[in-house]
């Protein structure tokens, strides 16, 4: 560990200067990892955890205001039922074991997705870790668990469809922000940059409403190995970008 932050770059005065507000992550190449190293995938999800505490712990100290985490999708469901359990007990054991380190650093926990189908243990345990943080002001941490682009576009669609059926919306005041109003991040700005780990080229079924006009950043950093000079290397370039939002 101690050799990742010894060689740590420090972030240039631009790039500090334009951080992004929102940065999001999918978190790819842990079964990877693993599997160069002759090591079982689950080897390669646990030393991602450290992965995670040292993004987060940056993200805190440059000011960054949101950090959302792909940390389990719903397509998630379908790996083999052993390597779910394990995830789902490092998904607990993370919540309990990082609450000093999160209180420390000031962060907040929201999460998004169908949080309803994770196990029992793992919904009490984020309901206490996310009461413990509550009044914190610094870095909002959002994990997507158990979290699809599409299902949640399809809930937003069923809940309006609701209203209107009620009575309650008339279909002529549906717009954008009738749409953003109902999805899972209704209360934080879209993601500004987008990083994904391990080289792949695909979104992944990952905030697909909310990265119409998101920076990507593609690494072909394994996520086990990114740490604070794979996040600066990043923002860095995200810096070089000029955001037109599709005008000129």
């Amino acid at each position: 560990m101690s050799s990742h932050s010894a060689s740590a770059p420090a972030l240039s005065a631009q790039a500090k200067a334009n951080l992004p507000v929102h940065v999001a992550i999918i978190m790819d190449g842990n079964g990877r990892w693993a599997k160069e190293r002759g090591l079982p995938r689950v080897e390669g999800h646990r030393h991602g955890v450290e992965s995670v505490r040292a993004v987060v712990r940056a993200c805190g100290e440059l000011g960054i205001k949101y950090l959302t985490l792909y940390a389990f999708s719903v397509e998630n469901w379908n790996r083999p039922k052993d390597e779910v359990d394990t995830l789902m007990k490092y998904l607990a054991r993370f919540l309990k074991t990082e609450l000093g380190e999160l209180h420390r650093n000031n962060v907040r926990l929201e999460v998004i997705g169908q949080v309803y189908r994770l196990p029992e243990f793992v919904q009490e345990q984020l309901k206490k870790t996310q009461a413990a943080l509550a009044k914190n002001n610094g870095l909002t941490l959002i994990l997507a668990l158990s979290y699809g682009g599409r299902t949640e576009i399809v809930e937003a669609i069923r809940t309006i469809a609701a209203k209107v059926k009620a009575g309650q919306l008339e279909p002529e005041e549906i717009n954008e922000q009738v749409v953003a109003q109902h999805l899972y991040t209704r209360h934080y700005p879209d993601p500004d940059l987008l990083i994904r780990t391990s080289g792949e080229m695909r979104v992944s079924n990952f905030l697909l409403w909310q990265i119409s006009y998101t920076e990507f950043v593609v690494t072909p950093t394994l996520w086990p190995d990114f740490r604070k000079p794979q996040l600066y290397a990043a923002l860095e370039e995200y810096t070089r970008r000029h955001r037109r939002f599709g005008g000129v």
